[in-house]
């Protein structure tokens, strides 16, 4: 006897793989109808913009976006807002909340190569530190066309312990758009099965202050 549960899902699936496969077929039709004229202007097109990023990726890797490097000083913190459109400013000091998040940090810089991921020692930094009224440690400064636009306090926003995964800051900072995300993270996703990536399973506090 025929399982009428089995048959409802057979039938689901079938109805699916039709409405895909008019789909490409809606597709290859619409491509069948282009003429060369039409293909060489796609084409030209493509080029162009593949062209155009190469040189944003150029330039960006110049400036010494792709790393998660140290500023040295507050006048090289003015350099690099100014030269570049997006910045991500890590205001730290040598604690195991701000490790946590440098782990994150040159992370997420290899992935948003579109993004400055600096950091700064925030007590060598008295002026920015006072100006930014950066308290607690860690302190990411989001940072658009020169300007600070948000900022993420401690772990309080992550989860308020330092077991938050890479993906969850990311999500974060996308809020302030100052990284390019499309609705799901850039970092190989999560299978059910999968462990949270974590750089410490640990309770100690999320944060200190200055």
């Amino acid at each position: 006897m025929a399982n009428p549960i089995q048959e409802i899902i057979e039938k689901q699936v079938l109805t699916v793989a039709k409405a895909m496969e008019d789909k490409l077929d809606d597709e290859i039709a619409s491509l069948e109808k282009l003429d060369e004229d039409d293909l060489e202007v796609l084409r030209e097109r493509r080029l162009k913009q593949m062209k155009k990023m190469a040189e944003k990726k150029k330039r960006w890797m110049s400036l010494g976006h792709g790393e998660y490097s140290e500023i040295h000083s507050e006048k090289d913190f003015f350099s690099v807002v100014k030269a570049s459109e997006r910045v991500v400013c890590h205001f730290y000091r040598e604690n195991w909340p701000c490790k946590v998040m440098d782990k994150h940090m040159s992370i997420l810089a290899k992935q948003h190569i579109e993004t400055r991921f600096v950091k700064i020692q925030a007590e060598k930094s008295p002026f920015l530190a006072e100006r930014l009224k950066i308290v607690v440690l860690p302190t990411l400064a989001l940072i658009k066309n020169t300007k600070v636009d948000d900022y993420v306090v401690g772990f309080n926003e992550l989860g308020g312990k330092d077991d938050f995964s890479t993906e969850d800051l990311e999500e974060r900072i996308a809020r302030a758009q100052v990284i390019h995300y499309e609705g799901e993270s850039s970092l190989k996703p999560k299978s059910t099965t999968q462990v949270r990536r974590t750089v410490r399973q640990s309770a100690r506090s999320d944060s200190d202050s200055e």
